[in-house]
């Protein structure tokens, strides 16, 4: 199977996209603007954890009962020392360092994994496909439980809108959804501030409340973990699989690296949201230690009665803002997973005019609604979600963990044994809260298990799907030089103007120009075979972009390269011929696309169902003139049939 697949056939290949380009993003914007900016789009997720991470982790410990003061310690001490080892080491400062040209993320290990390995390793794209799977189900559950959570609030102000929690929470979602068509520009500049007034009040809130019993900072000693595990080994599990939720959203520290670059994310996590946090936690633990009822939601009674309800909308507003970044993180993996080559082609509109990253994904957006609210409408409450919620959050973090291990190897060419003292700690952390999240399978855990293997499922079968199609025409195809030495031999009619075939292998005539030759018996002056192929790197200079080859007669060789963040444009990329001296006329060009109709074989590579699984993903792709931006009315398609 090609690295990258062009127009006509299959699509390309994709990864993580920025959601401004990264470049113009650090040059025009002050460091401190991209601080602000990183905390209201990288740390949405796990700044709204105190809402219920806590809370979680101590009525798995206590059991119903009253937590005692070793409960509380304990389970502030592993909420610490997640934060300091999982997102403090593991991420700010180990794999914030992995980037490939400022990008990062999943998909960008990927890469960098592949190319330190000299290639396309299968086991490297199923470890990136599984990471992707995974991210799609917290898309999914992320937004719920947060909303959820902070709506919850309102039943403690007023214990008779305990009933309208979910149609609000449904509401709010809802609302969410539907304005993503428009862009989120213009709220996305009050995300910043908001989250600063949101990490504010926890550290206030949490300050205030640690005089309630200062014995909670004896959590600060790593040592209470052990002693935890050690003298409640019944509910270590249990409280293993809620504390986590306190590091969920830790991936966006990396996979968000190309929206603001690496010195701001560290400067806005070490100097504001990192002691926020913690702060916070702790005046919650020194709450439920010096008023027990407090557990049942310790972050809302942090504030005083008349605070309630400015603490509720707040929150919610920090949800909501949570779930917008988890959203647009939603469309642009999908957009690179296009790119990449591990789905079909879907409708990708543009919501600004001056940042290519902000987009609008139709289909994504409904499906993604649609989890949503059967997530809500299935658990009720935020305390059931949560059992769903850290599988698929820690094993996209184990992937992270697996791959970061070959590009220190491999890439970065430290020995196998460095590598692995570097990483293998957090891979012990990292399988330790995802075995504990096992035993809420049936619980909840099993909402991201399937979504995970749904979209594996899918991705699987497209990659695997246009491999086999890609080798079955290769065999039918005739090869261009062949071609051209008989055009040459036996020229047929010449017509005015030129005329560009999209195809994904250069080497072969491609089946639009071999069925215009058969039908119509015509030939254009100018013939440009065009792949468009997409690289592991995340953008590619104007300069770079383009190579073209004179093959002789009248056709030339063009190939466009794309970063793996970037969107192709294949008019604009023409014009850049100009300036290498090739001369031609927008308005007498003609685009020629092969539509391909696609019929199960009788024997194929892949079993009956997922051939016909392949063909309805093949048949719900996009159309190529608009993935591409080609203008309508200079494009000409021909129809082939094929059997996969």
């Amino acid at each position: 199977m090609p690295d990258i697949q062009a127009a006509a056939s299959a699509p390309p290949d994709v990864q993580r996209e920025p959601s401004h380009g990264a470049a113009e993003g650090h040059s025009q914007a002050s460091f401190w603007t991209l601080t602000l900016g990183s905390l209201g789009v990288v740390y949405g997720d796990i700044g709204t954890s105190p809402l219920y991470a806590f809370r979680e982790s101590i009525a798995a410990a206590s059991q119903g009962t009253s937590a005692t003061e070793d409960i509380v310690i304990g389970v502030l001490s592993i909420i610490l020392w997640s934060l300091i080892l999982v997102v403090t080491i593991k991420y700010v400062l180990i794999l914030l360092r992995a980037d490939n040209k400022g990008e990062g993320g999943t998909l960008t290990l990927v890469a960098l994994a592949q190319r330190a390995l000299g290639g396309r390793r299968i086991a490297i794209l199923l470890l990136g496909i599984t990471g992707a799977g995974l991210f799609y189900g917290d898309a999914v559950i992320a937004p719920a439980i947060s909303v959820l959570s902070a709506v919850e609030g309102l039943k403690l102000a007023t214990p008779g809108l305990e009933a309208y929690v979910v149609p609000i929470t449904l509401a709010i979602l809802v609302a969410l959804f539907a304005v993503q068509s428009h862009g989120t520009g213009r709220v996305a500049a009050l995300f910043g501030p908001i989250m600063v007034l949101w990490f504010a009040t926890l550290a206030v809130t949490g300050a205030i409340h640690i005089a309630d019993d200062p014995t909670v900072l004896r959590a600060i000693n790593p040592f209470n973990s052990f002693i935890f595990f050690y003298e409640h080994p019944g509910i270590s599990l249990a409280v293993l699989g809620t504390a986590c939720l306190s590091v969920s959203g830790a991936e966006a520290l990396y996979a968000d690296l190309g929206h603001f670059g690496r010195g701001p994310i560290r400067a806005a996590w070490l100097g504001f949201v990192f002691p926020a946090l913690v702060i916070n936690y702790f005046g919650q633990g020194a709450l439920v230690l010096s008023d027990p009822a407090a557990a049942e939601h310790p972050l809302y009674r942090l504030v005083p009665e008349w605070g309630l309800l400015p603490m509720v909308f707040l929150a919610t507003v920090a949800t909501i803002i949570a779930s917008q970044a988890v959203i647009t993180g939603a469309f642009s993996l999908t957009r690179q997973a296009v790119q990449l080559g591990l789905l079909p082609r879907l409708e990708i509109r543009f919501t600004s005019e001056s940042h290519q990253g902000q987009i609008y994904l139709p289909r994504v957006n409904s499906l993604l609604l649609v989890g949503v609210i059967v997530l809500v409408l299935a658990f009720q409450t935020s305390s059931n979600l949560a059992h769903a919620y850290g599988l698929s959050v820690f094993g996209a973090m184990s992937i992270d963990a697996i791959l970061a291990v070959i590009v220190i190897w491999k890439g970065w060419r430290f020995s196998l044994w460095l590598s692995l003292l570097i990483m293998l700690p957090f891979l012990v952390i990292d399988f330790a809260f995802f075995g504990a999240n096992l035993t809420k399978v049936l619980t909840g855990g099993y909402v991201p298990v399937f979504l995970a293997g749904a979209l594996i499922l899918v991705m699987w079968t497209w990659v695997k799907g246009t491999g086999i199609l890609f080798e079955k025409t290769r065999r039918t195809d005739v090869p261009l030089q062949e071609l051209i030495g008989m055009l040459q031999k036996s020229p047929p009619h010449r017509v005015k103007g030129t005329a560009v075939f999209l195809t994904s292998d250069p080497d072969t005539s491609p089946a639009a120009l071999l069925h215009n030759l058969k039908h119509n018996k015509v030939l254009h002056e100018k013939n440009v075979i065009l792949t468009v192929r997409t690289l592991d790197i995340p953008r590619v200079e104007d300069e770079d972009r383009v190579r073209v080859e004179h093959l002789g007669d009248s056709f030339w060789k063009v190939e466009m390269t794309y970063g793996y963040v970037e969107t192709p444009n294949i008019p604009r990329a023409l014009a850049i011929l100009r300036k290498q001296g090739f001369k031609f006329d927008i308005m007498a060009t003609s685009f020629f696309l092969s539509r391909r109709s696609i019929r199960p074989a009788a024997q194929s590579g892949m079993p009956l169902w997922q051939d016909k699984l392949f063909i309805g993903l093949a048949k719900s792709a996009s159309d190529a003139t608009d993935f591409f931006q080609i203008p309508t009315g200079r494009v000409v398609e021909v129809g082939t049939q094929v059997t996969v």
